[in-house]
C-alpha cells in the first residue's frame, strides 16, 4: 500500500503519565530523594509545552498559547516553551512577538536544532529568504537532531522563493543524501528540477515519487505543469481530469481553472 505524501509539518508528543498503588516502605528502606523546586518548575514547564505542541498541531492556537503562557511561567528559563509561543504567534499571524518569543528560545539555546529551523522558516515567511538559511544550517548541522533532512528541505523551499534554484538544488539534494527515502524532499527535487526547465528529469523524480505515495493536489499540478511545458497536451489533460476528479477543493485545482499556470 502506498504511503500518503505529506507536507512538512510539527511533531507534537503527549506525556502520558501513569499512576498506580504502591507499597509502603519497610522501616530501614532509603526513600526516593524528593525533587527539587527547579526540577519541579521545568518538569511543569516541560509538561505543558507538550500539551501545548499537541493543541498546536491539532490547530487549537488559544488553548497552545495558554500552555505556553503556564509553560514559562513555571520555568521562565525553558527555551522550548519560547519555542512554543513563537510557533503559536506566527500561526496567529502576530509576526512581530513571534520573532521575539523565538529569537528568547535562541538567547537560552542557541544550537537548539528545532528552534533554529523554525526560525528560519520563519524568516523565510516574513520575506527575509537570504537570512533564513544560516538557521536552516545550524538546525541541520547539529548531531543529535533526529530529523536533519527536515531544514535542508525547507531551506531548498525558500530558496526557490527567491528563485535560486542553484541552491535550492544544492539543499535538496543534501537533504535527500541524508535521507534518501524522504518522499516529500524527492517531490521537492522534482519541483527544483522542473523550475529548472529539465523536464525529463523532474518528470522522472516525480514519477518515482508517486511510485512511492498516492499522488496530492500538489504533486498532481507539478505533474500537469510538467507536462503542458513539455507540450504534451494529452498528458496535460489526464492530469487535469485528476485534480478535478480528486482535488476539486484544492487550491491548485482554483488555479488551474483560473489558468494560472505560471
Amino acid at each position: 500500500m502506498k504511503r500518503a505524501l505529506c507536507l512538512v509539518g510539527l511533531v507534537a508528543g503527549m506525556l502520558l503519565a501513569g499512576c498506580g498503588g504502591g507499597s509502603a516502605s519497610r522501616p530501614n528502606e532509603p526513600s526516593a530523594p524528593a525533587k527539587s523546586a527547579g526540577d519541579a518548575a521545568r518538569e511543569r514547564a516541560r509538561l505543558h509545552t507538550d500539551l501545548g505542541m499537541a493543541y498546536l498541531s491539532g490547530g487549537q492556537l488559544t488553548t497552545a498559547f495558554d500552555e505556553a503562557r503556564i509553560a514559562i511561567n513555571a520555568d521562565a528559563n525553558y527555551s522550548p516553551a519560547y519555542n512554543l509561543m513563537g510557533l503559536t504567534l506566527m500561526q496567529m499571524q502576530d509576526y512581530p512577538r513571534a520573532e521575539e518569543q523565538l529569537q528568547q528560545a535562541l538567547r537560552l539555546a542557541p544550537d537548539d536544532a528545532e528552534t533554529n529551523g523554525n526560525m528560519g522558516w520563519f524568516l523565510c515567511q516574513t520575506g527575509r529568504e537570504t537570512t533564513s538559511f544560516a538557521y536552516f544550517e545550524v538546525a541541520a548541522k547539529n548531531p543529535m537532531y533526529a530529523t536533519p533532512a527536515r531544514p535542508l528541505i525547507n531551506a531548498s523551499l525558500c530558496a526557490s522563493r527567491i528563485r535560486d534554484y542553484k541552491r535550492a538544488e544544492d539543499y535538496v539534494n543534501s537533504a535527500l543524501r541524508r535521507d534518501p527515502g524522504n518522499v516529500y524532499g524527492q517531490y521537492v527535487q522534482a519541483a527544483v528540477l522542473y523550475q529548472q526547465g529539465r523536464l525529463p528529469e523532474a518528470r522522472a523524480r516525480l514519477a518515482e515519487v508517486h511510485r512511492q505515495a498516492e499522488p496530492t493536489a500538489a504533486s498532481t499540478w507539478l505533474a500537469l505543469l510538467i507536462e503542458r511545458k513539455s507540450g504534451d497536451r494529452e498528458a496535460e489533460l489526464r492530469w487535469a481530469t485528476q485534480l478535478q476528479r480528486k482535488f476539486a477543493d484544492s487550491p491548485e485545482y482554483k488555479k488551474l481553472t483560473q489558468g494560472s499556470f505560471d
